[in-house]
């Protein structure tokens, strides 16, 4: 990677994006725009006065954070709605990844209107990387990658190696299988051994359908090993417990781009993720297309 944008509140959460963003950029040698958007839903001494607080505050920070010494980068203030000004900066640089900070759940706000970080990654302007752990080092220990055998699994596999943020890591690829005829086995009042047999097998079928589906991605040079579940309840559930032993220093995720009515109902995996994970997270939107 050779940009990467952070933004920052100037909260605690931003803090470890920041300083998550820092490390990154020393790890690989990239750019970074270390920026912060103020609300213009305002009277303009107050916009203005905001602007240089913000720069102040950003200039402290370049100086204060131990992971930002020794680095190039840009501070930069805008203005508009957070949403739309990190958006429109990712675009206008050509970024190629977004560093965000966990984000305060709002209840309502957050169902109707999505978080900022949701907002952000449906505009597919760059991958996000959501920063909850305190940074302490490369992503170097477990990361998890859940995949479900799509062309958007295929493509943030591919980005996150592309981005360098699975070399030297141990990745375990986490595959959540549907043994569809289980439940109909049980209504048909069959033993317990015939069901767990038929589980089995579909495993093995799974599996080897993980295997077909990583043989179309070049991870070549990645110490990786696969795992799959069944699908015993919803499938963040499933990811969301096998995250939890061990727990990982990174999950890597597709998400579909799902808007409007359909997420505001169905919701998504990538969403329920971002909700119930405490580990970093880097969020892969569908390739752009054409």
């Amino acid at each position: 990677m050779r940009q990467i944008l952070v933004t920052t509140d100037f909260s605690s959460r931003s803090e470890r994006a920041v300083r998550r963003a820092g490390l990154l950029a020393r790890q690989f040698g990239a750019k970074l725009i270390l920026a912060h958007v103020v609300d213009d839903d305002q009277p303009e001494h107050r916009i203005v006065a905001a602007e240089g607080e913000a720069t102040a505050e950003l200039e402290r920070m370049t100086r204060s954070v131990s992971e930002l010494q020794g680095r190039a980068f840009n501070v930069t203030v805008v203005r508009g709605d957070a949403f739309d000004g990190i958006v429109g900066l990712a675009e206008k640089s050509a970024t190629g990844l977004i560093v965000m900070g966990a984000h305060r759940k709002q209840l309502l706000k957050d169902v109707f209107i999505g978080t900022t970080v949701e907002r952000v990654i449906r505009m597919r302007a760059a991958p996000v990387l959501v920063v909850n752990a305190e940074p302490s080092g490369p992503y170097l220990n477990n990361t998890l990658a859940a995949v479900d055998l799509s062309e958007c699994s295929r493509h943030a596999l591919q980005t996150a190696k592309a981005l360098g943020l699975l070399a030297g890591a141990r990745v375990t690829i986490f595959h959540v299988f549907d043994p569809m005829a289980k439940g109909m086995l049980a209504i048909a009042g069959l033993s317990a051994d015939i069901i767990k047999r038929y589980v089995a097998e579909a495993a093995l079928e799974a599996s080897q359908e993980l295997t077909q589906f990583l043989q179309t991605v070049d991870l070549g040079g990645i110490d990786y090993t696969t795992r799959v579940r069944p699908e015993e309840g919803p499938p963040a559930r499933v990811i969301l417990e096998a995250a939890a032993d061990p727990v990982p220093d990174l999950v890597v995720i597709g998400t579909h781009g799902r808007s409007g009515i359909a997420k505001i109902f169905l919701g998504s995996v990538a969403q329920e993720l971002l909700n119930g994970l405490d580990t970093d997270v880097l969020v892969v939107p569908p390739p752009a297309r054409d």
